[in-house]
């Protein structure tokens, strides 16, 4: 209900409400009061005057005479409900909220409104002889009345928000989940959903792998992020690469949590981009990765390469390294040692003694060993590099053992 008992004047002594007579008063002048707002206030708000001219028009012409006319009646009756006026101004909000737009100009408009309902009452007031205190407490009830109008304008406007924002969220993780899907999706199921969601569909994408689902702000992130942070693995597809602006909205966003930048590629990839994303995370987890705020397969795409399949490792391992299956597996660790800092520097006995703690002669003893051991094998380029990518994996696995146990 409009609160038609007012507020505490400046002075602090308490104004009286409005006399029920006053609405006899002002009743007769509704007609050309309401005209003279309508044109003031499209004067003011064009837009609004668009909008009368309409399909709208009447249903916003007869929500403006119900505003007026409700006050008018209150002052007469306080306690006399308004649902269809409150129903009205709920639409009203919604309106606005579906049209895009804020509440400024509406709530602009209603205040102006009550400047024109304002300058009216003074000029009844004078011609009625009436007093300074009874058109202050007109004054203070016709703005508390405006914040009624406002707040239940807002009503609706919020209602029809929230809905939006959540059927947009539903719709951008519906397409996050189709992009992810890949092939056999069809591309143009994809475009649709894109148009839907308002969402451009770029040519390539990266992947974020997430270790925990981050609470994030919905301004966090840029708003063309698309976001899955509720499932068991998180993840964000960020259109395009990740360049430096990126990264920094990224770590501001995701302090605190770790996560794993997959690699860009094409749109019908992104599988693979995240696949990678995950796959670094679990590195970093066993200590085959240092730890960051934000990691980058670009940076460890060897690694993910030559620990992509263990299996596969294990039989080009047994292949390679078949010469020196026969020694004690002391000897044959210390030998593999050194023939993967030989192939790793190609550096002089004493620059490799340094690296393995020995002697150079040391270093040059178990190199003739090697030679002997491998013959052709460490002088072929293809049987070399072969020998020398199971080194590292073999490596980068054992790292990840120790720091396992």
């Amino acid at each position: 209900m409009p609160r038609t008992t007012t507020q505490p004047s400046d002075a602090g002594e308490p104004l009286g409400p409005l006399p029920q007579e006053f609405a006899a008063i002002i009743r007769p002048e509704l007609p050309s009061l309401i005209q003279e707002i309508g044109i003031e206030v499209t004067r003011a708000y064009p837009e609004y005057g668009r909008l009368l001219k309409g399909p709208y028009g009447q249903a916003i012409q007869i929500g403006v005479e119900q505003n007026i006319s409700v006050f008018v009646e209150q002052v007469a009756s306080p306690s006399t409900p308004s649902p269809l006026r409150d129903e009205m101004l709920r639409r009203f909000g919604r309106f606005e909220a579906y049209e895009g737009r804020s509440l400024d100009s509406l709530h602009g408009a209603y205040r102006l409104g009550a400047r024109v309902a304002l300058r009216r009452a003074k000029r009844i007031g004078r011609r009625y002889n009436l007093s300074p205190t009874l058109m202050l407490s007109f004054a203070d009830a016709l703005f508390a009345y405006v914040d009624e109008l406002e707040a239940l304008t807002r009503e609706g406007y919020l209602e029809v928000r929230a809905r939006t924002a959540e059927q947009d969220a539903t719709v951008r993780r519906r397409l996050l989940h189709l992009i992810m899907a890949g092939p056999p999706v069809p591309r143009s199921a994809i475009t649709e959903l894109s148009e839907q969601a308002g969402w451009p569909l770029p040519e390539k994408v990266t992947l974020v792998a997430l270790r925990t689902s981050p609470e994030l702000a919905g301004t966090e992130l840029d708003n063309d992020v698309l976001a899955e942070l509720g499932g068991p693995h998180p993840h964000l597809l960020v259109p395009g690469p990740v360049d430096d602006q990126r990264r920094h909205t990224l770590e501001n966003a995701l302090t605190g949590h770790r996560a794993a930048v997959g690699l860009t590629v094409p749109t019908a990839d992104a599988a693979d981009s995240i696949r990678w994303a995950r796959r670094l995370l679990d590195f970093i987890d066993s200590g085959v990765v240092d730890d960051a705020p934000l990691t980058f397969c670009s940076d460890h795409m060897l690694t993910l390469w030559l620990l992509s399949d263990p299996a596969l490792l294990n039989q080009l391992a047994e292949r390679e390294l078949a010469p020196l299956a026969g020694l004690t597996p002391t000897r044959r660790n210390r030998l593999l040692e050194t023939l993967r800092i030989w192939l790793d520097t190609r550096g002089t006995a004493a620059r490799m003694g340094e690296l393995l703690d020995v002697h150079p002669q040391t270093v040059r003893y178990r190199l003739r060993n090697l030679e002997s051991i491998f013959g052709d094998q460490l002088t072929d380029p293809e049987s070399r590099f072969a020998t020398e990518v199971v080194l590292r994996a073999l490596h980068l696995r054992e790292r990840r053992d120790d720091n396992a146990r």
